[in-house]
């Protein structure tokens, strides 16, 4: 069973409205048979990255943006369960210290990048910094940045060069042989107040539930217009965003995990062969082995 990933994917020079996807969207299908298809992808997931650890040649790089009690956590947790830890790395970014302010931007994300052969994924990303800092432009002035020493002077042009920023380091990323994948985790105002609200009725979920948190949804709309302006300005065809529905965490996870699956299956990886001069060795290894007492 493939998703249709057209559904989701935010084509290049298209204005998002997020208004125009459904938070709530099940494909159809009830949660468990959902959970029995993610088992089923969770198997081609990891066939696929034994071949990608193997080959060497591809690094894949997975980015989950989303509002806070969205199920970023849960879908890294659900989706890639199945994979060998060895070729897999998760990085989940803070607000940034004091020496990776002294850098440029996409500093600290550079040195987290996977290296071929590796899947890595980043929790939260870049793209906090076109979407935290431009709800809140007082963050860009710990930047210490030329020219930049006011709240007033981070104007259009800033942001415009900053998206620019991002789709030239996307670009080199993949002319190098890194795939991105890039997740917007979509949900409802309502669902992540009933997803708070358990948090704080449930014991075992109040670590979970912060002061910030509410300040920060009553800037839903700004951040909703924050998120259509990133995706309408970084989703291109070598660095694409999926907007999925949030609403219900089987979906996600669902949706998440057979889009990457079938981006893996596109790359066409193959195991690497031995050169010939090596291969022709094997037989005498094999009879030298079997010849031990």
């Amino acid at each position: 069973m493939k998703t249709n990933t057209d559904k989701y994917l935010v084509k290049p020079d298209r204005k998002v409205k997020l208004k125009d996807f459904d938070t709530d969207y099940n494909g159809h299908l009830d949660k468990e048979a959902g959970k029995d298809e993610l088992e089923r992808v969770k198997k081609d997931l990891s066939k696929y990255q034994e071949v990608l650890y193997a080959g060497n040649k591809h690094a894949v790089l997975i980015i989950f943006q989303a509002m806070d009690a969205a199920g970023k956590d849960g879908a890294i947790e659900h989706v890639m369960s199945g994979l060998n830890p060895q070729g897999c790395q998760v990085y989940s970014f803070k607000t940034p210290n004091a020496e990776e302010y002294d850098h440029d931007f996409l500093w600290r994300h550079y040195k987290a990048l996977p290296e071929r052969g590796r899947i890595g994924i980043h929790n939260r990303s870049h793209y906090e910094n076109v979407l935290v800092c431009k709800v809140h432009p007082e963050y860009v002035l710990s930047e210490n940045l030329p020219n930049y020493t006011t709240v007033d002077k981070i104007d259009k042009d800033f942001w415009k060069q900053r998206y620019e920023s991002i789709r030239s380091f996307e670009r080199h990323l993949t002319e190098n042989g890194t795939t991105i994948l890039k997740f917007f985790l979509h949900v409802s105002k309502d669902e992540q107040k009933q997803r708070f609200l358990d948090r704080i009725e449930d014991p075992v979920k109040n670590w979970k539930f912060s002061s910030s948190d509410i300040s920060e949804r009553a800037l839903w709309d700004d951040y909703m217009d924050a998120y259509e302006d990133a995706l309408s300005e970084t989703s291109t065809d070598d660095a694409p965003w999926y907007v999925i529905p949030a609403d219900k965490k089987w979906y996600t996870r669902l949706a998440v995990s057979q889009i990457i699956a079938e981006k893996l299956e596109s790359l066409k990886l193959e195991f690497p062969v031995l050169a010939k001069a090596e291969a022709d060795k094997l037989e005498g290894y094999k009879e030298l082995l079997l010849s031990e007492k």
